[in-house]
């Protein structure tokens, strides 16, 4: 099966150049990983940005039969962005191979990538500020059970620095697991009123 990439540009100009430079680099991932159906590579530039060095967004991720693995880097270039993605991304397969493929026969659904805030700055004291009123973005996808490690192990395959939604094996319930401040995990277990 051949590899579908797809590639995305957002205030970015899309030259025939880097559309080689980053097709010629991403269709080599297959040799990491089987089973990829999609590498999607969504190249960016962030006016807003408050560091002049995090302007350019590279973000990849790849999904294949029961898993999604995603890397995103910021630099001052959108090449260099991309170059730390790579082998980032390629960290993440090595990792997700060594720690499923060895040890679990079944496959394993994942929550799809859930980014909240975009639109949202924070200023200095504290206080959100949102630039837009309306929902910019909605994101739906399946929740399947799994318990409170492997939804760690997922959120950390993902490269989810702040939450992951799961539905709790144990108890059947949605539940929120986030990294606190001391770099350790909490889980939210909603109740309904």
């Amino acid at each position: 099966m051949a590899l579908e990439v797809n590639l995305y540009a957002r205030d970015l100009k899309m030259t025939d150049r880097l559309r080689e430079y980053v097709e010629k680099k991403v269709y080599k991932l297959d040799r990491y990983i089987t089973n990829i159906s999609e590498v999607r590579v969504d190249l960016a530039f962030v006016k807003s940005a408050r560091d002049a060095n995090d302007r350019y967004v590279a973000q990849i991720t790849i999904r294949g039969k029961g898993f999604i693995l995603r890397a995103e880097e910021r630099a001052d270039d959108i090449v260099t962005a991309f170059d730390m993605a790579l082998p980032k991304v390629q960290r993440r397969i090595k990792r997700f191979k060594g720690k499923h493929y060895q040890q679990r026969t079944e496959s394993f659904p994942i929550v799809d990538e859930i980014l909240l805030g975009e639109d949202m700055e924070l200023l200095e004291d504290g206080a959100l500020v949102d630039d837009s009123p309306d929902i910019v973005r909605r994101k739906h996808f399946m929740l399947t059970p799994m318990d409170e490690e492997e939804a760690i192990e997922q959120m950390e395959l993902l490269g989810h620095e702040n939450f992951f939604i799961f539905t709790n094996a144990n108890s059947g319930q949605v539940n929120i697991l986030y990294r606190r401040r001391d770099g350790k995990y909490g889980i939210i277990e909603p109740e309904m009123a």
